[in-house]
């Protein structure tokens, strides 16, 4: 089985991999998940969409004075989940705003791993944006160390 597969929860007690193949695609750049998930289209077969809408999930945090969790707010999301009729899978995908077309596209991508479809051009993909990801994530934090003022206290 590919690591994508493994990855979208496609076998018992993967999901902490599942987690992380749909951060990945919530973190990237919401175009290029788009254009991926329309090149994979030809391969899906008919497709059922299950949930396709926008709504407001409670926001958790955590008091790390008191230890204790609360809800910060409301976040709007849009949400989608698909099922591939001749493979029998399905895939879920949700993004904060109000894109739906982006939490499709996580969707049919989620449902074609978990159905092993196109699985060497999935992990190539997942590689490409998990090392984009970084890069900017690198970047930010290269942004945010540049402002840090050291003081000495005597």
């Amino acid at each position: 089985m590919t690591d994508a597969a493994r990855a979208a929860g496609a076998t018992a007690g993967t999901t902490a991999g599942h987690s992380a193949f749909l951060t990945t695609l919530t973190h990237a750049d919401a175009d290029s998940v788009k254009r991926f998930a329309e090149g994979l289209l030809p391969q899906l077969g008919p497709v059922e969409v299950l949930r396709s809408r926008t709504g407001l999930v409670m926001l958790p945090f955590r008091d790390t004075v008191k230890g204790t969790d609360f809800h910060l707010g409301e976040v709007l999301v849009a949400e989608a989940e698909v099922r591939l009729t001749d493979h029998d899978a399905t895939g879920y995908g949700m993004v904060t705003g109000r894109d739906l077309e982006w939490a499709m596209a996580m969707a049919l991508i989620d449902a074609a791993a978990a159905a092993g479809l196109a699985p060497a051009a999935i992990d190539a993909f997942l590689s490409e944006l998990d090392a984009a990801n970084t890069a900017r994530d690198r970047a930010r934090l290269r942004a945010v160390e540049a402002t840090r003022v050291d003081m000495e206290t005597f």
